[in-house]
């Protein structure tokens, strides 16, 4: 302080401030500055000890089943007992153990909220597929191609085609999380698809290992995958019938031949599929 100014008492009230000088509101700000869209400064576990959150202390909610075993009646209870050389208390069980015990052991279903197996859930298909809507794959060895959509199949997969003969993608199943879904559909009421394809045709066989016999100590290939008549005639069935309906549409044939791809300055979210 100056020298010459005096302190304020403390029984004395400080003036009020000025009508046009108001405080200004504080604004909070980030811990975390953004350097851009969605990208902070710092990483969540810098976040984590800046904002000390070890300090806190977190409880989880209870389950319905922690709850029912709290619930449970205590195994024993404590009683008192007379006389002097008794200990004066005693250790009573409620439930008692049973006499007889099995000699083997019996599974016991676990604990769980009624969760069915996988064969059991409910298949359930995005509004956007339907018979005949164009899919854009984005894994697999034909990811970036088109595809005509035919079916869902028992397990949830979707039973998709090329056709072969212009982009080389035969009868295959795909997961819908892995697909983009067109605006650009065709008919295929007229489309008969076989009966038999279901996801047992699809099922993957174990090739046969080479067995070491006398002087075949070397011989260690392995018996390859080889494509099946039934398998290129079901082809030939499927995509002769959708070929015709493809020449038909204009600008389809080129549209399903062609791969897809962003160029530089094109974002997906902006896109109109």
């Amino acid at each position: 302080k100056m020298a010459g100014e005096k302190e304020p008492m403390t029984g004395e009230k400080k003036e009020p401030m000025a009508e046009g000088k108001k405080k200004k509101p504080r604004h909070h700000g980030s811990r975390n500055p953004v350097l851009a869209r969605g990208i902070g400064r710092f990483s969540r576990s810098a976040m984590y000890s800046r904002r000390a959150m070890y300090k806190r202390k977190y409880r989880a909610p209870e389950t319905k089943i922690e709850k029912k075993l709290k619930e449970k009646t205590p195994f024993s209870i404590t009683k008192p007992v007379g006389g002097d050389k008794n200990g004066g208390t005693r250790v009573v069980k409620i439930r008692k153990m049973p006499r007889y015990y099995p000699t083997e052991d019996v599974p016991r279903k676990r604990i769980s909220h009624g969760n069915k197996p996988f064969s059991q859930h409910k298949r359930h298909l995005r509004a956007s597929i339907t018979p005949g809507t164009v899919l854009i794959m984005l894994t697999g060895r034909h990811r970036c191609k088109r595809v005509i959509f035919l079916k869902q199949l028992d397990s949830g997969l979707l039973l998709v085609t090329g056709p072969l003969a212009l982009n080389r993608v035969p009868l295959r199943r795909v997961h819908q999380k892995f697909v983009i879904a067109t605006s650009t559909k065709i008919d295929l009421s007229g489309v008969k698809i076989p009966k038999h394809l279901t996801d047992s045709y699809f099922k993957k066989k174990r090739l046969r290992r080479p067995k070491h016999q006398e002087g075949e100590i070397f011989d260690t290939e392995k018996e390859k995958y080889q494509l099946t008549e039934q398998r290129k005639k079901d082809q030939k069935t499927v995509d002769s019938q959708i070929l015709p309906i493809v020449k038909k549409t204009p600008q389809l044939h080129g549209y399903l031949h062609s791969m897809f791809y962003l160029s530089k300055g094109v974002y997906p979210h902006k896109l109109v599929f």
